[in-house]
């Protein structure tokens, strides 16, 4: 299992949460960030699928490391000079 960051376009309201079960909405500026665990590549092709079905515009696919903490969704973390996320 793995954890997935996925940037949408748009805020989605909160109805849609239950549509991406077991996935966190994070809503940001012009943009909403599903967060959660992804079972296999299976359970992210039916989650893109269903945002296609929605018409959801898709910005990025993530695999989020649980360590790293990014100050706003969709924005590419910092790294340091050796070439490691900051924490």
């Amino acid at each position: 299992m793995s954890r997935y960051r996925i940037v949408l376009r748009g805020r989605l309201s909160e109805r849609f949460e239950s549509a991406f079960e077991g996935m966190a909405l994070e809503p940001g500026t012009n943009q909403t960030v599903l967060v959660g665990d992804i079972r296999d590549q299976a359970h992210l092709y039916g989650l893109l699928d269903r945002l296609r079905d929605f018409g959801i515009e898709l910005v990025a696919v993530e695999q989020a490391d649980t360590r790293e903490v990014s100050s706003e969704p969709g924005r590419p973390r910092e790294q340091d000079p050796a070439g490691h996320h900051e924490r």
